[in-house]
């Protein structure tokens, strides 16, 4: 899925899901060595888990960040499953 980021400096993520566990996440812009983190960190995990412990992390007072906008690509995912 290819989701279009608001608010971050990454412009867009990708990931694949296969049986409801996160792969292949990708951004697309950001800040490249912890966004290469938080990808690494989250390849494998489930779905749920990673909307819980990602969604309302905000960066610099932006009301949302590059972990939270996973998370809102994540729900929606599931919203169009």
């Amino acid at each position: 899925m290819k989701y279009t980021t608001h608010g971050t400096c990454s412009r867009e993520i990708e990931f694949d899901i296969k049986d409801n566990k996160i792969c292949d996440v990708r951004f697309l812009g950001g800040c490249n060595g912890n966004l290469q983190g938080i990808s690494v960190l989250v390849e494998g995990m489930d779905v749920d888990d990673v909307i819980k412990n990602l969604k309302g992390i905000d960066c610099g007072g932006k009301g949302t960040s590059c972990p939270d906008q996973l998370a809102k690509a994540l729900e929606l995912y599931k919203l169009k499953k």
